[in-house]
């Protein structure tokens, strides 16, 4: 999938925690929080977005039901039974561009230095790590930490739970006599 290609998304208030992890995995995902359905409406189809959302009555619109703009209403009562749903029927893919994009404000990181964030991240951190990005635009810092591990193997297992066995890159590869 080329970045041209790339789904963009516009993720309801009712789903916000799939917005962080949408992010996570370096789509372009903006939480809409204003309430008003018919902004939501109008600034996913100005972006070309796809709406994401557990309000129904968004779903029943006919720019939505003609399948003008395209959405997603989530079923699951956890954000890890959303995120497979997503994953699932978007067919997205956990390594399109992995931490990428700030969780916080959807910018994309920058590479900085360690002697540029020394005194913007904690003693042990910078003892310890030798990578770092910030977001220009929240100066947020993000390094590969144990919390970053962590969210890593958690994207490894939605992977994982929504590969079926023909996509798998090895399926029918099997030895031969």
């Amino acid at each position: 999938m080329s970045s041209s290609e790339a789904p963009r998304f516009i993720v309801d208030i009712n789903a916000g925690k799939l917005a962080r992890w949408l992010r996570m995995m370096g789509y372009d995902t903006i939480l809409y929080g204003h309430g008003d359905d018919h902004h939501l409406v109008r600034s996913a189809l100005d972006q070309k977005r796809t709406i994401i959302t557990r309000d129904t009555q968004i779903m029943k619109r006919r720019i939505i039901t003609s399948g003008r703009l395209r959405a997603l209403l989530v079923t699951g009562d956890t954000p890890a039974q959303q995120m497979r749903q997503v994953m699932e029927q978007l067919r997205l893919c956990v390594n399109f561009k992995p931490f990428s994009l700030c969780l916080d404000c959807n910018q994309p990181l920058e590479e900085r230095t360690r002697e540029s964030v020394a005194d913007r991240v904690p003693p042990y951190v910078f003892r310890t790590q030798y990578q770092f990005v910030e977001c220009p635009s929240c100066h947020r810092i993000y390094w590969k930490g144990t919390h970053w591990e962590a969210m890593v193997r958690r994207l490894e297992t939605f992977m994982h739970d929504n590969i079926r066995p023909g996509d798998r890159p090895d399926a029918g590869q099997g030895e031969t006599d």
